[in-house]
């Protein structure tokens, strides 16, 4: 791949809402090759902190009715609405695969390093869904403290996200963002 290419595909990476996906399946090779590429994330102490639990067919379901009873357990009665618990639905129905976003603390390193190093296998793990026409989507609702009830974790694993996927079923939106030069400080003496 040329660099180009590569640029490319960190232009066009989007957060991509699950209203944007379509019928069409991923794949067992292409969900495997995603997951790979979260393999090879940089981490300090190689302790390679990720820790993913996939959700698919039914378990999305499971899912869906789990994120709505904790959306009603933690909501005040008068601030519910139907129409978020349907969002909440929906967003489960129209994903093909649904990956709980954790890592397992090894000890070693202060939490945010290995935060990081899990933040940049998900970084992979975008670009290469981007690259396959995928749609991905990181959400943090604050129900994510609370996803051992859902599916256990082991010691020291917390989860930070999740993230939803499915086939693109229409082109994104073009990006933008302020100059880089607004951003950037050279220090030379």
């Amino acid at each position: 791949m040329k660099s180009d290419e590569l640029f490319e595909i960190i232009k066009t990476r989007r957060n991509v809402n699950p209203l944007q996906y379509g019928d069409i399946e991923i794949s067992e090779a292409e969900l495997g090759q995603i997951l790979e590429s979260a393999n090879w994330a940089p981490n300090h102490k190689r302790t390679e902190p990720w820790r993913f639990k996939v959700i698919q067919g039914n378990a999305k379901t499971r899912f869906a009715e789990f994120m709505v009873k904790k959306y009603m357990d933690n909501t005040p009665a008068e601030s519910q609405t139907e129409r978020k618990k349907l969002d909440v639905i929906d967003k489960c129905n129209l994903s093909h695969t649904i990956i709980l976003i954790n890592m397992k603390a090894s000890g070693m390193l202060p939490e945010w390093e290995e935060l990081a190093a899990t933040a940049m296998a998900v970084q992979n793990m975008w670009l290469m869904a981007t690259a396959m026409g995928i749609g991905s989507y990181w959400s943090s609702p604050s129900t994510i403290s609370q996803m051992d009830e859902f599916i256990p974790l082991e010691e020291n694993e917390k989860c930070f996200g999740i993230f939803y996927m499915g086939k693109l079923k229409s082109d994104l939106v073009e990006g933008n963002r302020k100059p880089i030069s607004e951003k950037v400080q050279f220090v030379e003496n």
